[in-house]
């Protein structure tokens, strides 16, 4: 429960009455300090009167005063400057490093917010707060799934930032690569990230004027070409398909060319996949973005409003595929176009982590700003996630709340992290 003691120190919750020490001392929080999530006291410059003294320093905090010897804080400096330290039991004197004993006070939960958090953790209802949610003021939402919104742009900025660190700091291949790990809309994400880490844009950009080679380095660096990799049951129709034959040749040569080694085809999955959502077609589609030169940083930089981004993502595969789903494997001709549903998500998911991302990057609100902007504008996407959050009465207007309630959902919820949420305070306080 020492979570809960940190909870409460940091938000005041204290039971009603006086707060004394262990010696009888009065004591009055004037600021409970800077919470520390690192190595070192709990808080920082924190600032209690004691006997109607003020002491501006450290506070640590414990289940039992014993735990200071546990972790060995009586061996550690960086505790000499504790100036109160909290337990929910006292069954010892504590001493730090200096030979100081600092004074101590018991803190006690409220009964109130102990058994709201009991609730919060042990309920069969999801999300555990279900029904404090209602109550809340327009205001109180709005600010917490601002701040929401922007720890989501937040963490896929970090994502962005590791994948410009692994393509020697190109954030031009960060994007192709952001871009195509979207394009596997979830179940090949993994697969076409690497894939992408994989597809040489320098030996593509040699023959970026000839679709047909484009689409046969694309395919063939994901492993596609490998006979192997067509299920045994359309191989022979498949190697004598005579699109086939070229593009394996093609790559055969492109790939002794550049030097070039596939991904294992054996990271594609295909099981309860729709056939329109096959790798096949979704690198044939980048192929065609790419031979149209749309899919580069800088086409991204000069859209300006959610219309043209639209325009930009806009893409269907090539000839060949508008009438496959695989080698060999034919279909009714259908031109495979992105559906509006797919290039809102490529814009939720693509778009604006990148110009948020880059915008940091290059120290340009503009593009921030721009990131926000096309948030607002968007459609919230319609998952579990978000229905489940609208049958709880939360107001979800555009992407940017569908976005927060995500990352609401994955960080906190999942996480059983009520601590930290500001839905969690409202409901413990009661």
């Amino acid at each position: 429960m020492e979570q809960l003691l940190h909870y409460c120190w940091k938000h005041k919750m204290f039971p009603l009455g006086a707060l004394h020490t262990t010696d009888g001392q009065p004591v009055e929080v004037i600021d409970a300090g800077l919470h520390n999530r690192n190595a070192g006291p709990d808080f920082f410059n924190a600032k209690v009167k004691i006997g109607g003294e003020l002491w501006v320093g450290n506070v640590e905090i414990h289940d039992k005063s014993t735990d200071w010897f546990l972790h060995g804080h009586e061996r550690d400096d960086h505790y000499n400057n504790v100036v109160l330290h909290v337990a929910g039991v006292i069954d010892a004197e504590v001493r730090t490093a200096s030979g100081l004993t600092p004074p101590q006070m018991q803190l006690d939960v409220p009964e109130t917010v102990r058994r709201n958090y009991e609730e919060l953790l042990k309920a069969d209802n999801y999300p555990p707060c279900y029904k404090i949610v209602p109550t809340l003021s327009r205001i109180r939402v709005h600010s917490w799934m601002s701040a929401l919104e922007t720890e989501r742009l937040e963490r896929k900025t970090d994502d962005i930032a590791r994948r410009a660190a692994c393509c020697q700091s190109s954030w031009e291949a960060a994007y192709f690569v952001t871009m195509a790990r979207n394009y596997g809309f979830g179940i090949n994400g993994d697969a076409m990230e690497q894939w992408a880490m994989n597809v040489p844009l320098g030996a593509v950009g040699h023959h970026r004027d000839d679709l047909f080679q484009v689409e046969a380095l694309f395919l063939g660096q994901a492993g596609l070409l490998d006979p192997l990799s067509i299920p045994e049951r359309h191989r022979e129709a498949a190697l004598a398909d005579p699109y086939y034959q070229r593009m394996a040749s093609e790559y055969k040569y492109l790939a002794h060319k550049f030097g070039l080694q596939p991904i294992d085809h054996h990271l594609w999955r295909f099981l309860r996949l729709r056939p329109q959502n096959f790798p096949h077609i979704r690198i044939s589609q980048l192929a065609r973005l790419y031979f149209l030169r749309k899919a580069g940083l800088s086409q991204l930089i000069d859209c300006e409003d959610v219309k043209s981004a639209q325009r930009m993502l806009a893409t269907s595969p090539t000839d060949y595929w508008q009438t496959h789903y695989a080698f060999g494997c034919e279909s009714a001709r259908s031109e495979k176009r992105l559906s509006a549903a797919s290039v809102n998500l490529l814009l939720i998911n693509t778009v604006v982590p990148m110009l948020f991302a880059y915008g940091r990057h290059k120290r340009d609100e503009r593009l921030c700003d721009r990131a926000f902007a096309f948030l607002d504008q968007l459609r919230a996407e319609d998952n579990h996630i978000v229905r489940m959050w609208k049958s709880c009465g939360l107001p979800v207007d555009n992407a940017g709340d569908s976005q927060a309630l995500i990352q609401l959902k994955n960080e906190y919820c999942d996480r059983r992290d009520c601590l930290r949420c500001r839905f969690g305070y409202e409901f413990l306080k009661g």
